[in-house]
């Protein structure tokens, strides 16, 4: 095979062993994540990691590609960047005036959407043959190992947590703003009491116990692609011992969001397997349900959902921030929000009874938080809102009746990201992984369907 540019033949991995291989940056971000969260780097070393691959896509810019409806996508980009005309806006039901940390926390997330966007143009524009599906689908399904261990901590060892080199470094006042301490302070727990005793939520290795279930739910459907689905007995029967353990942090977590999620990707991923698979696949499908069924009617599950039922803990609170969250921007500013989040004038009507030493939860959380479609609408307005939800709308529509691996595992992550979005914060990890489910699904359909796939860059192997 000949050079783009030229005659002379392109270099290959084996040829050039010092060049680094294309998705590295993904490799080095996910294989030493637990190491990255110890050091207080784990979201930071994602947002670096966009560095290498926008640097990837410029040099490639006179062959990109992107999906159908990226347009939406860059609309919303350009309708978050519009917030920044109104952060320090006084909302109605928040308190007034505002200070650097608003700034901090809109640039945060501001970087945030700039790496999704990066991570699904470079795994989009790299061909299957440079960065296999395979490749990024291991990695994926070694998070959710990583995940589970993480849970299985957080529910043995709750009261564990780190001072990180990170923490120790940064300045006192800066270290100490919840924020900031949410992101670089290793901890592997929250513990709450729901049902009238304590009961740790495990959240390690990430900064919050939702993020994990979604980290949980996300990573799930690709861990069973590659280590169970495509992989060797070992494999498979050390798949099946990671899967049964990771079931007490599931049902010991009290996670009602993540059994939701689990049962309604479970309920998809039977129907399409039943739809779309042979006979082998069929009874696989039929056996894994059969056994999951009984687990689930042997474990303590349906007594810990009616406990769970019966102790709403925090219904009333979540119910009065996101009708205070949505009477505010729509009272306000409804088409463009108010760029970021605020804090809650008063206490939510005393539902929350106000913060109290040592307990978190009785603190009112920001406007804008407990859900990430209440950010979208105060910090983004119903403009924003719309674009954000109508981008992935389209991808899962536009993929739905795909029969690909990657198109299943990817329709099964953005379901649970639909159930997520009214209850889960989602900014970092888990949009991250929604957004790396997107550009696998656009991909596979890409190169099933036989179309043009970007040319791999002069010097870079084929």
């Amino acid at each position: 095979m000949r050079g783009i540019a030229g005659n002379t033949p392109l270099a290959t991995p084996r040829l050039l062993p010092w060049r680094l291989q294309p998705g590295w940056p993904l490799s080095v971000a996910f294989l030493a994540f637990p190491l990255w969260w110890i050091l207080g780097l784990a979201n930071v070393v994602l947002l670096v990691m966009t560095v290498p691959m926008a640097l990837t896509l410029w040099r490639r810019r006179g062959t990109l590609v992107a999906p159908s409806g990226f347009g939406v996508w860059l609309f919303f980009l350009v309708w978050v960047l519009l917030g920044v005309l109104v952060l320090w806006a006084d909302a109605p039901y928040a308190e007034p005036g505002g200070g650097f940390s608003r700034l901090l926390v809109y640039g945060w997330r501001l970087a945030w959407y700039a790496s999704f966007t990066v991570v699904l143009l470079y795994i989009g524009n790299l061909s299957e043959r440079e960065l296999p599906s395979g490749r990024i689908g291991r990695l994926l399904g070694l998070m959710f190992v990583v995940t589970t261990v993480g849970g299985l901590i957080g529910s043995f060892f709750p009261s564990l947590q780190l001072t990180s080199p990170v923490e120790m470094m940064l300045p006192r006042g800066l270290a100490e703003n919840s924020f900031v301490r949410d992101i670089v302070h290793p901890k592997v727990a929250d513990i709450e009491s729901i049902l009238g005793f304590e009961q740790s939520r495990p959240m390690a290795p990430f900064a919050y116990a939702n993020t994990w279930g979604a980290a949980y739910a996300f990573f799930l459907p690709y861990f069973l692609l590659t280590w169970v689905l495509r992989a060797g007995t070992r494999r498979r029967v050390f798949a099946f011992v990671v899967l049964a353990a990771s079931l007490w942090p599931v049902v010991y977590s009290l996670n009602r969001g993540l059994w939701a999620a689990l049962g309604v990707m479970g309920l998809f991923g039977v129907v399409k397997l039943l739809q779309v698979g042979g006979p082998r696949v069929i009874a696989w499908t039929a056996g894994m349900a059969a056994v999951g069924a009984i687990v689930v009617a042997l474990s303590p599950l349906p007594g810990l959902v009616q406990d769970r039922l019966e102790n709403p803990h925090s219904n009333n609170r979540r119910t009065l921030l996101a009708e205070e969250t949505t009477r505010s921007a729509l009272t306000g500013s409804p088409l463009i929000g108010f760029g970021s989040t605020r804090n809650v004038q008063g206490d939510l009507g005393q539902v929350a009874g106000g913060a109290q030493i040592g307990c978190k939860a009785c603190e009112s959380p920001p406007l804008g938080t407990q859900g990430h479609l209440w950010l979208l609408i105060f910090a983004n307005g119903l403009i924003g809102t719309i674009a954000f939800c109508a981008f992935f709308a389209l991808r899962f529509f536009r993929h739905w009746r795909d029969r690909g691996a990657y198109s299943l595992a990817g329709c099964a992550v953005l379901i649970a990201c639909g159930l997520f979005m009214i209850t889960y914060d989602m900014v970092e990890v888990p949009l991250y992984t929604v957004m790396i489910a997107v550009a696998l699904m656009w991909r596979a359909r890409r190169d099933a369907r036989g179309g043009t796939a970007p040319r791999a860059a002069a010097g870079a192997p084929r």
